[in-house]
């Protein structure tokens, strides 16, 4: 799309990897200005501003060309949101695409922050933690180890917090580790014991706990799955998912049933999700409600959930045992399906048989009590523009969760999509709206809150999904 005069150009741009930024911001920002705002940060070796082939002028895009790939992750971590000149609206930063790259996204956060090494097999995780902990602050390290014997592989993952700080431990840690930035693994990619014939190439795409959406359906290990229609009830419920819920979302989700004695996500030998977790409650009644209700929902939307009975591994084979679990079932069932006035608190829980809109939003931010809606024929003083990923959420969610800031007048969601409009009466609660919700989490659904451009330039601009 843009075009590089040579005379500027380094001889590959894409050297080294990530070190080139995307930028979205005002027609009215100079050259000069980008040069300016970004040279703070490191060595700018190009600055290009795309225009229109037949007015030359400027599209309100930009390229920035650092030296380092540290120098370009801490320029988008700095100036994402901040505005450069007076006058001119807040400018957007992304990590730009291999200009070889086929792929129709910008490059995520996530890509960025974890790196792949080579270790001396006698490091353990907390060696491999303080050798890289002076780069930034680690989320987490991953020893590979052999499947069969437990012993180390001499590989490792290390994530950091921030792109930049992944960046910086690449280009200054010793040469013998090799660091490279982890790449999320596809199908296509080696199998999961990281056997000795796979080439370095294999060993760079782990399975990325963050990737949501990327992770197959795991099976259940050893846990026999059972059915309830063949009387097999059990207190233990296994829970599979495609997203990558954590620990926290999959508790909150089943403590809504009351009784839940035990929670645990499961994981493989490198701590990484397997995409399922074990669910135990302390009565089979809770058991059966939390499968009935919870088997085939949407959390996050799109993602719908698969809740199995497992072997919990208590003796039914007594008449009493058997009779007694058939029992409690029967209730349970009754109660379900009918919904009856009668039924007991513990068959019903209070706020959850009638699921209201609050009980369905899980999110990472405290949020403020809700307010009414502006009306609808209310003057639009600003609007929000709304990144999801990795999929929009329903607009009755989206409602709930931005009218909490006062003066909405409506949520509007690009079809086919994955943006979103607020409209605002007022632009105080627009900005504290968008202070607080930017970079948060909504049932599994990270949001990028942003000003969105001015209407007028809506009839011939599509916005771009990042």
């Amino acid at each position: 799309m843009e075009e590089y005069p040579a005379k500027q150009a380094p001889e590959n741009l894409d050297d080294p990897p990530n070190s080139r930024l995307f930028v979205v911001t005002s027609r009215a920002v100079t050259e000069d200005a980008l040069r300016d705002g970004f040279s703070v940060f490191g060595e700018v070796q190009g600055v290009w501003v795309v225009k229109d082939k037949q007015t030359k002028e400027s599209k309100g895009i930009c390229y920035v060309k650092f030296a380092k790939s540290s120098q370009a992750c801490l320029a988008m971590e700095e100036m994402h949101g901040k505005v450069l000149s007076e006058g001119t609206k807040p400018v957007k930063v992304f990590i730009a695409q291999s200009r070889s790259s086929t792929r129709h996204r910008d490059v995520e956060d996530e890509e960025l922050t974890r790196i792949f090494v080579m270790i001396p097999k006698t490091f353990s995780e907390e060696d491999l933690k303080d050798t890289f902990k002076e780069y930034g602050d680690i989320e987490y390290c991953v020893i590979i180890k052999n499947k069969f014997t437990g012993e180390s592989k001499g590989l490792g993952y290390v994530r950091y917090y921030k792109p930049s700080q992944a960046a910086i431990a690449i280009e200054n840690c010793d040469k013998t580790y090799r660091a490279i930035l982890a790449e999320p693994r596809t199908k296509a990619t080696a199998p999961e014991d990281y056997s000795g014939g796979a080439s370095r190439g294999d060993y760079a795409g782990g399975n990325d706990a963050m990737n949501q959406y990327a992770a197959p359906m795991a099976d259940q290990g050893n846990y026999q799955a059972m059915d309830y229609r063949s009387g097999d009830f059990t207190r233990c419920l296994m829970m599979s998912t495609r997203a990558a819920l954590t620990q926290e979302q999959i508790f909150a989700l089943f403590d809504l049933i009351p009784g839940m004695e035990y929670c645990e996500l499961q994981r493989d030998a490198y701590g990484m999700s397997k995409g399922h977790a074990l669910i135990r409650y302390s009565n089979l009644g809770s058991a059966v409600y939390a499968k009935e209700k919870l088997n085939g929902f949407e959390f996050p939307p799109g993602n719908r959930l698969v809740v199995n009975f497992v072997d919990d591994g208590e003796d039914r084979s007594s008449p009493v045992g058997r009779m007694a679990m058939q029992f409690v079932a029967t209730q349970m069932m009754s109660s379900v399906w009918n919904g009856g006035p009668s039924t007991s608190q513990v068959m019903k829980p209070p706020g959850f048989s009638n699921v209201s809109p609050m009980s369905r939003v899980q999110t990472d931010v405290s949020l403020p009590p809700p307010k009414k809606l502006a009306p609808p024929d209310s003057k639009t003083k600003e609007r929000l523009f709304v990144v999801f990923s990795p999929s929009p959420l329903p607009p009755d969610v989206l409602e709930d969760v931005f009218c909490r800031y006062g003066s909405l007048i409506e949520v509007h969601l690009v079809p086919g999509r994955k943006v979103g409009y607020m409209k605002y009466a007022e632009k105080q609660c627009a900005d504290e709206a968008m202070a607080a919700l930017h970079g948060r989490v909504v049932n599994g659904v990270k949001m990028k809150v942003m000003l969105a451009d001015p209407p007028r330039e809506e009839s011939h601009k599509r916005p771009r999904t990042y």
